[in-house]
């Protein structure tokens, strides 16, 4: 899978990204050389060159030009993976001060429960209620006027007297207080016989505030309840605990494994911690709604077992995924997975099965492992409309925007000359911190280029390597020594063996078409040499590995003979062991 490609160019502060490497190699003439110089990771010709035919004599000054800049120049190559640190301690100031104001958005994320999807809001208060209470308050002053006016009809005089209180506080001095007084006018008859007219005060009865002053203070009580609501409410999310959240199986903000996942967002993003925060909460996103927790345990057969596989170490440790495009000649295969939708989907889930399964294996510990590289072989890759489904921008798009810094370095051999325009067409979907980890290399220069990051004794026989599965007499423990071959010349390799035993050994010639063979020496003189291999011509379709054993009785030296006559150079592989007989 692609990597999630994933980071743009290298940010200020942060160590340079890895060197970007092409290596292409001399191809037969029906097809367009490739000219090995240093150049972006997906070198095209323009498009105007590209639309015309290419003529016999375009084609050998190519090649013309391609031995030249191979003789006058060497190609620098990058073996290292270039990584940057993941210990906290050892990065720049910019980048701890963006990692830590990374780690403060998702805290605060965490408390407010934005990664997932916010709890449904409370049912709304339903407006009629507070209508009724509004005219039921209307409504009681009226009754109450009209209650006075039946008493004051009832009795012969009121007269209303404002009287106020003759102390009263600071807050209160411009309320009033009313009172009512009954006054009862009697006549009485003196003696002689005058009329007196006498007033007595029967009762003095307090009024209640003015209607308008009651509506100014019920105003002022519905302007206090939302206050009050927004306050419960914030004392209820202050009492609800932060979300757990976790990718990868490593919670988010737990510890320093959680440090290391929120570098590779930050460096996927350059150190932008705004987009690289965006960034993270889309992927708990998408990886909930795609349900990859599921997936994992889900059954998706195992068709693709020889496409994408998992093989061996770099030789920095990182675990080396294989993605073999050559698998899809069988037409069975090609049609159970891109003859409609539904299959190329059920691919894409199991890829991404695949990729989630590899990564969980990380411990995520600053001081480990926690990327892979990939080997992209394009040896006999049905061509370039088969590649434009296996590797569509939206696949792109997806491992690149959900799977961070996971590639170390991506690696693709045996590279034909119609890739070239391939690549050209998806490089758009790729971020300039991903198209830096590319290296290409030509059919002729895949061994060489891939032995620079991977021993040979950690390649599989397919790709070029030693390695082979199931029970075989050597094992990855055991190194392989690389020798090259010049033309027309013979080389031959002295194998000691000092004491009685049984001499195992294997070897492999790149390309073979060379003559082969082994013999025995003794160390003691006047004893005969033993041929073990009779010599003979090994073509290139004949068995990669050639493998032989040898019981010696005495002192002396195993000694192979690889005789190259042709007019190209070839690298040879071999590693051997004493196995003590009883």
């Amino acid at each position: 899978m692609t990597e999630e490609s994933k980071n743009p160019a290298a940010e200020a502060g942060a160590p340079p990204s890895a060197e970007v490497v092409t290596v292409v190699a001399d191809v037969p003439q029906a097809e367009k050389p490739l000219t090995q110089t240093e150049a972006p990771p997906a070198p095209v010709p323009e498009p105007e060159e590209a639309q015309k035919p290419a003529t016999t004599d375009d084609v050998v000054e190519a090649e013309k030009q391609t031995k030249t800049a191979e003789e006058e120049t060497a190609v620098p190559q990058s073996v290292s993976c270039n990584e940057e640190s993941y210990v906290v301690a050892e990065l720049p100031e910019l980048q701890k001060k963006a990692l830590e104001e990374f780690k403060n958005l998702v805290r605060d994320a965490l408390n407010k429960h934005q990664f997932t999807a916010p709890p449904p809001p409370p049912p709304a208060p339903k407006e009629e209620e507070p209508k009724a209470e509004e005219k039921t308050d209307e409504q009681e002053p009226p009754k109450e006027e009209e209650k006075k006016k039946d008493e004051e009809e009832a009795k012969t005089e009121v007269k209303t007297v404002d009287q106020e209180a003759s102390k009263v506080e600071p807050e209160k001095e411009k309320e009033k207080e009313k009172a009512v007084v009954v006054v009862t006018e009697v006549a009485t008859v003196d003696d002689d016989g005058a009329k007196t007219v006498e007033a007595i005060e029967e009762s003095v009865v307090s009024v209640t505030p003015a209607p308008v002053d009651e509506a100014t203070s019920s105003a002022k009580t519905e302007a206090e309840e939302p206050k009050k609501k927004e306050e419960e409410k914030e004392e209820q999310e202050v009492c609800v605990p932060p979300e757990e959240v976790s990718i990868w199986g490593i919670p988010l903000l737990a510890d320093d494994r959680s440090d290391v996942i929120l570098l590779k967002f930050l460096r996927a993003r350059d150190y932008k911690v705004k987009e690289a925060f965006t960034m993270l909460k889309n992927t708990v996103k998408w990886r909930k709604e795609y349900g990859i927790d599921d997936l994992i345990e889900e059954d998706l057969g195992s068709d693709w077992d020889k496409v994408v596989f998992s093989h061996g170490v770099d030789k920095e440790g990182h675990p080396v995924c294989y993605n073999v495009f050559g698998e899809f000649q069988n037409m069975e295969l090609y049609q159970n997975t891109f003859s409609d939708e539904e299959k190329r989907t059920k691919f894409i889930k199991w890829r991404i099965q695949f990729l989630e399964k590899s990564i969980r294996k990380f411990d995520f510990n600053p001081t480990a492992i926690s990327t892979i590289v990939q080997v992209n072989d394009l040896k006999n890759s049905p061509g370039f409309f088969l590649n434009k489904e296996l590797v569509t921008g939206q696949a792109i798009q997806l491992l690149q925007d959900n799977y961070p810094e996971f590639v170390a370095k991506q690696v693709f051999i045996n590279v034909p000359w119609w890739y070239l325009a391939f690549s050209r067409v998806i490089s758009p979907f790729l971020t300039q911190r991903t198209k830096n980890k590319f290296v290409y290399a030509g059919p002729s220069k895949s061994a060489d280029t891939l032995f620079k990051y991977i021993a040979p004794e950690q390649v599989p026989v397919q790709q070029g390597g030693l390695s082979q599965d199931g029970d075989q007499e050597f094992t990855s423990s055991d190194s392989v020594t690389e020798v090259t071959i010049k033309p027309s010349t013979k080389e031959t390799v002295e194998i000691p063996v000092t004491e009685t035993s049984v001499l195992v050994w294997e070897l492999r010639v790149l390309g073979w078409n060379v003559s082969y063979g082994a013999e025995f020496v003794p160390s003691t003189e006047g004893h005969y040499t033993v041929i073990v291999q009779k010599a003979r011509k090994v073509n290139s379709t004949e068995e990669a590995v050639i493998s032989n054993s040898f019981k010696v009785g005495e002192p002396g030296k195993i000694v192979l003979t690889i005789d190259n006559q042709s007019s190209k150079k070839k690298k040879l592989l071999y590693r051997s062991k004493t196995k003590i007989c009883s």
